[in-house]
């Protein structure tokens, strides 16, 4: 994915990862989650944050569902399948370790979403998100 189409061509502080929006002032909710409803693991991560989504900042939309119409999203579930994405109301989109930070923004654990983004966690949550997201269809015996 392009790092550029990520960010709207805003450049990030050296310390967050590319795609993530810049920090401070607010953020435009609703965050808009693809995932998918098929993947135990990633069903069971929603539930959670849709428990905690007492403000509603959080949407889920499930494109493995009969009901999801790519052209409506612009986002293939191919490409949705690969890794996580989100994306805020005013259209910018983010994916990987960032969506998880986002959601957790969203639910009120900011503490943890900004002990994620110090470099070193950061390196370690991108890596092991990174393998699992390539190999969450054989986790689930669906390889």
């Amino acid at each position: 994915m392009n790092k550029k189409s990520c960010t709207g061509g805003r450049q990030p502080s050296p310390e967050v990862p590319p795609n993530v929006m810049p920090s401070g002032g607010t953020k435009p909710y609703p965050l808009t989650v693809y995932f998918d409803g098929d993947c135990p693991i990633c069903r069971r991560e929603i539930d959670l944050m849709n428990l905690f989504n007492r403000k509603n900042h959080l949407e889920f939309i499930d494109f493995a569902a009969s009901s999801y119409h790519p052209e409506e999203h612009g986002l293939s579930p191919y490409d949705l399948g690969k890794v996580i994405h989100a994306r805020w109301s005013d259209g910018t989109l983010i994916s990987g370790v960032e969506v998880f930070r986002a959601m957790w923004e969203a639910i009120g654990l900011h503490p943890l979403a900004r002990l994620a983004r110090r470099p070193a966690i950061n390196k370690i949550l991108v890596r092991a998100y990174d393998w699992f997201a390539r190999n969450r269809l054989r986790l689930t015996g669906r390889a």
